[in-house]
């Protein structure tokens, strides 16, 4: 009795010890670098996000201002779902509607690209390039103990 409590004591810690995360990705190692990434990754996505303008036009169709077309199915379905919660016709026409409303916003957003110098540029390009490496070089195993296979370089 006492043999088999302690033969299970002894697989539940080793099964946690194989378990247990090491790093980035489960590999020995690589945390800091993958902070670090991420780190230059958001950095460098939000200075790149901060020089975009969006703004947007009429939705015209034909040459006529066609956002109130675009409401009839959704409209519709809604009505249809207020009459029916569980008809099929009112879920795809309202779905439907959404979907054509949504798709009429993306397709009318016009972005712009502020005017900034090179090397503002360049720092933002550089932080992102370098974070995504950082993040990816993270995943790798390293350190004492990491068996890497070379195989791969770029």
């Amino acid at each position: 009795m006492l043999l088999a409590v302690l033969e299970s004591t002894h697989n539940r810690s080793a099964n946690a010890a194989r378990c247990r995360m090491r790093g980035a990705g489960g590999t020995p190692g690589g945390l800091p670098a993958f902070l670090a990434g991420a780190a230059m990754l958001v950095a460098g996505g939000y200075l790149l996000l901060a020089r975009v303008t969006v703004t947007s036009g009429y939705w015209a169709l034909w040459g006529y201002n066609a956002f109130g077309l675009s409401l009839v199915p959704l409209l519709v379905g809604i009505g249809v779902l207020f009459f029916n919660g569980r008809s099929p016709l009112g879920w795809a026409l309202t779905a439907i509607g959404a979907v054509i409303i949504l798709a009429g916003i993306v397709a009318n957003l016009h972005l712009f690209f502020q005017p900034t110098s090179l090397f503002d540029t360049l720092l933002m390009l550089g932080l992102l390039a370098g974070g995504l490496g950082l993040i990816a070089r993270s995943l790798r195993p390293q350190g004492p103990g990491a068996t890497s296979d070379n195989s791969w370089t770029p």
